[in-house]
């Protein structure tokens, strides 16, 4: 019984080891992950760097998980989505909506968006970029310089108003829509994390949410509202996984057999002194009798 109950003891150990070596290593080196131009996304074309930047420069930051179809923006928030996967009509007639109510829309994509005819009436295309340096065409604040990587920037730009060059190709626009306004992007990368820290990126990315509280939109890559098991934080799917792994040795260790099993049928063993009492008389008889000369 003390041999099983030193293995359970090693066993739950050995479990209970392994669960705190993952917990030290992704609390102390977490590897980056996110989808693309997430400011949840820690990767280098996520934009964790720019949610954080604003929130250092003072300006109120969260994520949105829920459509803009079901909950409109704050009032006085820029709303802003980068390189958006998904986006179903009713949701691009929501946010238009809310832009022509008053809102700001800062909206990046570093590819020509499949719903930008529902949000304008006469979009811009997308081309390739003569440069990869972009200075303004209009006064930003503390902005000289853009770098951008993916070399997109604006063809034809309809009704929109140019803010970063080259005039022929400008990587920033800007469109009035009701009450409200569209900032437009046509290369994200200023924004991400690889690109915050270049030139005067940091510069401009602060100046596209005019001193107000930013919302990014989060739907477009993935997220929503988390509920159940999905809602709890990672450490505490850990402690629960570990609870479960834990529970699952344990009954286990209690169900293992060892040995072969018991006849419940069979007499039990005699006592010890009645066992060696017959033992000594059947010795007794068994040895030979001394031969008399």
């Amino acid at each position: 019984m003390s041999s099983r109950r030193g293995t359970t003891l090693a066993l739950l150990g050995l479990l209970a080891g392994f669960i705190v070596v993952l917990v030290v290593i992704d609390r102390v080196s977490p590897a980056p992950e996110g989808p693309p131009s997430s400011s949840y996304a820690t990767t280098p074309l996520g934009a964790a760097a720019y949610a954080s930047l604003l929130d250092r420069a003072g300006i109120p930051v969260r994520q949105v998980r829920t459509p803009i179809a079901d909950r409109e923006p704050r009032e006085g928030e820029t709303l802003v989505i980068l390189d958006p996967d998904v986006m179903e009509p009713e949701e691009a007639d929501a946010i238009r909506a809310w832009v022509e109510g008053g809102g700001r829309l800062v909206l990046g994509a570093s590819s020509e968006v499949a719903w930008i005819e529902q949000l304008l009436d006469d979009p811009p295309r997308w081309t390739s970029a003569d440069s990869d340096e972009h200075v303004p065409l209009v006064p930003i604040a503390d902005v000289r310089t853009v770098v951008s990587f993916d070399r997109t920037g604006f063809d034809d730009l309809g009704g929109l108003l140019p803010l970063l060059g080259p005039p022929r190709t400008p990587l920033a626009a800007f469109a009035p829509l009701g009450a409200g306004h569209v900032t437009l992007l046509a290369d994200t990368s200023p924004l991400t994390n690889r690109g915050l820290a270049r030139a005067d990126n940091a510069a401009f990315a602060l100046s596209l949410s005019g001193d107000a509280p930013v919302a990014f939109l989060e739907t477009v890559h993935g997220y929503g509202v988390s509920r159940g098991f999905g809602g709890l934080p990672t450490s505490v799917k850990w402690a629960l996984l570990g609870l479960a792994l834990t529970s699952l040795v344990a009954l286990w260790a209690a169900g293992k057999r060892f040995g072969d099993p018991e006849d419940e049928d069979s007499d039990p063993p005699p006592p010890r002194v009645e066992y060696v009492d017959a033992l000594a008389g059947s010795l007794a008889r068994a040895k030979p009798e001394k031969e008399h000369t």
